[in-house]
């Protein structure tokens, strides 16, 4: 029943990342999708997966694409 629950959570979040307008918001989105799908490996015992996934998609991919945004936003002037 939980591996449902996580992955609905990942297609929901995964679908609001893709729909948002404000696109930090969507990077903040993307890392809630990255620590369900971690969550879910660990449920699934798979540890070391979960580890990676919680580094990399939780984590280092949704500050990249954060820095990203910010590098490139217009200035008003």
């Amino acid at each position: 029943m939980l591996e449902f629950v996580l992955m609905i959570i990942i297609v929901v979040s995964a679908i609001l990342a893709l729909i948002q307008k404000d696109l930090l918001k969507a990077a903040i989105i993307t890392g809630f999708s990255g620590a369900a799908l971690a969550v879910l490996f660990q449920v699934l015992l798979a540890p070391d997966v979960a580890l990676t996934q919680a580094i990399v998609g939780a984590a280092i991919v949704p500050v990249f694409i954060a820095l990203a945004v910010k590098k490139t936003q217009r200035e008003d002037s």
